[in-house]
């Protein structure tokens, strides 16, 4: 009887593969030795493959080129790192080695630009594409690097009293985008989206407050759909509503020359994960070229801002386990040392789901188990996957056994730091783990660098005033 772990996998799924290859009875992620890391900086940690960033963008820019070209479309397409997925600089690095476009959320996320600038990292004349709801301080921000001479900021306007700020404050030409208020999904909690412009008062609001106003240059239509691109009704229905406003939009003001279709691409969160990402970056592409046709309208430029896509494959988070508790006829816990609810808050927050694989012991017989997180809240858990709605781990026994089960968290390097608040304060003090950054020399040779320490108690209490 087939009844070991890797006999699940092989009977479950299709194995190795992309990321994910089994080498000397261990778990391997993008070449990886996981267990040698393990051996020398212990668990928990989070391991970041920064390689993997470049490649996403090279693939998603390759995409959309070839499908362009394949159709005849003749506008341009621009790939746009959304800063709020992870801001940290090793995360930048990687994303402008690449030559791409950034899109800001938040008043600080502009002191990053300026960090940016400060260090050689993008110029003038980067485009910024500015979104989100714009409070006070945002706007002085935002109007700082205009006045400042950035000659590519594109303020996206979320409501119709945001540029009654730029026209009073910017001093030479400003550039704007307008967001669409987008329907949400019909299994949702609301019906429109809190953000952008109701979609019937876009083309009024131009002509009321930009058409006329000579410092104002409507370059971009923006739309956002929450639960991303997805080869849905309710996606391309959103979609050709805000081809529809953009044809009628253009109809006024000719300078319009881009669209930005907000919404990121998915990412693998099993092993069971398909989605054709070269028919939904085509059917894109046509879609927007035949309504220009049909509108008698030039085809605009795409913007995409791909953040959890750019990201979200590069990362992995390692936990052991501490011992096993079985807490009735049915139900077997797996204690790890550390927290889900701290380290993967999407997890506890949101349900997502991440590919979950143990390191070790796939020659082992497999169970039904549930994962707890070492904090004292009764929703430190894990017990799902995205196609399962239980989770199968290798049997384990700690009195015949000297090495303990190692499992790793994939596809974790997008919002978990920003949504948890890396080195801040956490549940029961459990602390943010190590952080391990893994590049390749000029050889191809793996290089790893420890990047952060396991949060100290110190660094705790101080900021709780000890």
């Amino acid at each position: 009887m087939a009844n070991k772990y890797s006999d699940l996998i092989d009977q479950t799924f299709y194995f190795p593969q992309e990321g994910f290859e089994f080498e000397d009875n261990y778990l391997e992620f993008h070449g990886i030795p996981l267990i040698h890391l393990i051996e020398k900086y212990g668990t928990p940690f989070k391991v970041t493959y920064l390689p993997k960033i470049g490649t996403q963008i090279k693939r998603a820019r390759n995409l959309f080129n070839r499908a362009m070209r394949s159709l005849g479309y003749a506008g341009k397409y621009h790939y746009c790192y959304c800063t709020k997925s992870n801001h940290f600089s090793y995360v930048l690095n990687e994303v402008l080695d690449q030559g791409v476009n950034l899109e800001t959320s938040s008043a600080f996320d502009v002191d990053l630009i300026r960090k940016l600038y400060e260090k050689g990292k993008i110029d003038k004349t980067t485009t910024i594409v500015c979104n989100g709801f714009k409070p006070q301080r945002y706007l002085e921000r935002i109007v700082g690097l205009i006045n400042d001479g950035f000659e590519n900021v594109i303020p996206v306007c979320d409501n119709k009293e945001e540029v009654d700020y730029y026209s009073a404050h910017v001093e030479g030409k400003c550039n704007l985008g307008i967001r669409v208020a987008t329907e949400e999904e019909p299994n949702f909690e609301f019906y429109t989206s809190r953000l952008g412009i109701r979609a019937a008062e876009v083309v009024p609001f131009y002509e009321e407050k930009v058409k006329n106003n000579p410092k104002f240059k409507l370059k971009l239509l923006h739309f956002f759909v929450d639960t991303g691109i997805k080869d849905s009704l309710y996606y391309w229905g959103e979609l050709r509503k805000a081809l529809k406003i953009y044809c009628e939009l253009w109809q006024h003001n000719e300078e319009l020359h881009a669209i930005n279709i907000g919404g990121g691409m998915p990412i693998r969160n099993s092993l069971g994960f398909e989605f054709d990402y070269k028919y939904m970056v085509r059917e894109i592409v046509n879609n927007i070229l035949v309504a220009c046709e049909e509108a008698d309208v030039p085809e605009p430029d795409i913007f995409t801002e791909f953040g959890k896509y750019t990201v979200g494959e590069s990362t992995a988070t390692v936990f052991s386990v501490l011992t096993q508790k079985q807490q009735n006829d049915s139900e077997m816990w797996y204690m790890i040392d550390g927290s889900l609810m701290t380290c993967l808050p999407d997890a506890w927050g949101i349900g997502e789901r991440f590919v979950l694989l143990p390191i070790n012991k796939w020659n082992n017989e497999y169970r039904r188990v549930n994962i707890g997180g070492l904090t004292c809240d009764n929703s430190d858990y894990y017990n799902s996957e995205i196609h399962e709605s239980q989770v199968y781990l290798p049997i384990i026994d700690p009195t015949k056994e000297k090495e303990p089960l190692y499992l790793g968290f994939f596809h974790t390097g997008a919002y978990q730091d920003n949504i948890s608040g890396y080195g801040g304060i956490k549940h029961c003090l459990i602390p943010s783990p190590k952080h391990i950054l893994i590049d390749r020399d000029k050889e191809g040779n793996l290089v790893s660098t420890l990047y952060r320490e396991e949060q100290s108690p110190e660094s705790m209490l101080e900021i709780l005033g000890y």
